[in-house]
């Protein structure tokens, strides 16, 4: 297999799903500020022009973060970051929406449209009078993450998922982009340095 990695978040997810199931996969980086993901040959990889991507051993290409750490968390000995029951693993994939839809993608695109606009305007159509409702949502969402989240160890309770890591990422990124977070959010911010100090956070 191998991996097509970049900068940015979304490539962190997998790489710090990765170091926490002990999966190690060759790895190739692209030229993401470059634009070298919305031009071929990368495009044949990924039509999307997204990264990351995962080829297979067939030459079969994975794109997506949640599908790519599905299939590593499936075919990789040791215990489930996506859950070992059906309810469990249903759990897991109700965080990682909630979490996709009412805050990476408003807190994401709110960057894209505002900070990051001058790299994302030739890629996709870009909204900036929308940049700063976008990111008012997604801190509305962060606070209503950390009132169902008090007193949890985790997202899922004390299970270790893909939703703690997709929420640390975006969060790290966020603060780095002009959003940072609330620190009256007290359950989101002690999740958050939880996570940070796990060795996974250096991938």
């Amino acid at each position: 297999m191998l991996l097509y990695d970049s900068i940015g978040p979304n490539p962190r997810v997998v790489r710090m799903f990765m170091a926490e199931r002990g999966v190690e996969i060759p790895k190739t980086t692209i030229d993401l500020r470059g634009g070298e993901n919305r031009r071929p040959p990368y495009l044949a990889k990924n039509p999307a022009g997204q990264l990351p991507c995962l080829e297979l051993d067939d030459g079969t290409v994975l794109a997506e973060i949640t599908a790519i750490c599905e299939y590593l968390d499936e075919i990789a000995p040791g215990p489930s970051l996506i859950g070992n029951t059906p309810r469990e693993r249903a759990e897991t994939r109700m965080w990682v929406r909630r979490i996709d839809l009412n805050i990476i993608e408003p807190m994401t695109n709110g960057f894209r449209f505002s900070q990051g606009l001058k790299l994302f305007q030739n890629r996709i159509r870009c909204i900036p009078a929308a940049a700063d409702d976008l990111k008012l949502t997604a801190q509305e969402k962060l606070a209503w993450l950390d009132g169902l989240i008090q007193g949890r160890e985790f997202i899922c309770g004390s299970r270790l998922t893909l939703a703690d890591m997709m929420l640390f990422c975006f969060l790290d990124f966020a603060a780095q982009v002009g959003q940072p977070l609330n620190p009256a959010l007290q359950a989101v911010t002690a999740l958050y340095g939880r996570m940070k100090a796990r060795p996974s956070a250096a991938a």
